[in-house]
């Protein structure tokens, strides 16, 4: 291996690794940003301006539409946690994917699960310029569209 090639080697490396502590942030500060403002802040400070998410293949775009969709889950929701399996590259498509659970309790009181992947791409800043959540129950966001 020359040295150009252990460089290059190195920096995508690298680049992976702070793509994954990016991603790796998601989940928690978005349970957490539920009841923090710092959370809520931070939460929306790894994602682009431009994101683009899908929710059961419905689009939107933009920061403000972003927001608005935190808004409503919180809204809806007394309590949520997220757990994930770890995000893994997808060669075949250049994105992140992982697959998550999560539990919540509703304002009405009921307790819920879910489960589904989570589909992800990063800016050349390292934001999340891409979020696709793709849940086994196709609606689930139905009241979210």
């Amino acid at each position: 291996m020359t040295n150009n090639q252990e460089c290059e080697n190195k920096s995508s490396v690298g680049e992976n690794s702070m793509e994954l502590s990016v991603l790796n942030k998601y989940f928690p500060l978005f349970d957490e940003s539920r009841v923090s403002k710092d959370a809520r802040e931070e939460l929306v400070s790894i994602f682009s301006e431009d994101i683009t998410f899908v929710l059961n293949g419905s689009e939107k775009h933009g920061m403000k539409e972003w927001e608005n969709f935190l808004d409503l889950i919180f809204t809806n929701n007394a309590d949520i946690k997220h757990m994930h399996e770890g995000w893994q590259f997808n060669e075949e498509t250049q994105q992140y994917e992982t697959r998550w659970a999560v539990c919540g309790k509703s304002k009405n009181g009921k307790v819920y699960t879910q489960v589904g992947i989570d589909i992800a791409q990063l800016d050349e800043n390292n934001k999340i310029k891409y979020l696709a959540n793709v849940p086994e129950d196709s609606a689930l966001f139905d009241s979210y569209k």
